[in-house]
């Protein structure tokens, strides 16, 4: 039981590590691509906090798994944010290298963040206990997935787009 607090513990902080991280970008960058992106991930990583908080906090005092509070989370949305975007603007933002720098950085939490609730999950025999950091898990591993979409147009827009239209080089 210890062992699971103090890896709900850790979670904690990873998440209100993250959510300030990506505050911090949604703030610096002029990029609309870069903020909406930040923004959106900042308010579900709150979210997460929000639920691990409550999480640890029941569980510290039942000394067990609770069967009281709300457990679930949204569903992500950031996978529409890149989309969102692009249709408000006629080409790719500019970008400048702390942005690159940053869903770079970025990528690299969401990947340690699937890794560490997929190792919670695991390690649990309590069948809503491992639904819900199965659930974490798949909303970090989205993330991941579009933080790298949104690399990928910010290093290359032109290979970006042209994969995105489907479009051939002999014109169909």
């Amino acid at each position: 039981m210890k062992d699971r607090l103090d890896a709900l513990e850790i979670a904690l902080t990873n998440e209100l590590r993250e959510q300030e991280f990506y505050k911090l970008n949604a703030e610096r960058t002029d990029n609309p691509l870069g903020k909406a992106m930040f923004e959106a991930i900042a308010k579900e990583e709150t979210e997460h906090f929000e639920r691990l908080k409550q999480l640890h906090e029941v569980w510290e005092k039942n000394k067990s798994w609770p069967e009281t509070i709300p457990l679930k989370v949204n569903k992500t949305n950031v996978q529409n944010v890149l989309k969102d975007v692009l249709k408000k603007v006629a080409e790719a933002p500019h970008v400048d290298m702390d942005d690159v720098v940053a869903v770079k950085t970025a990528i690299e939490f969401e990947c340690d963040g699937v890794m560490y609730y997929e190792l919670l999950k695991e390690g649990s025999t309590e069948p809503n206990e491992r639904a819900f950091f199965n659930l974490l898990a798949n909303i970090e591993h989205e993330h991941f997935v579009s933080l790298k979409d949104t690399e990928e147009l910010m290093l290359d827009p032109n290979s970006w787009y042209r994969m995105r239209e489907r479009g051939g080089l002999d014109g169909f």
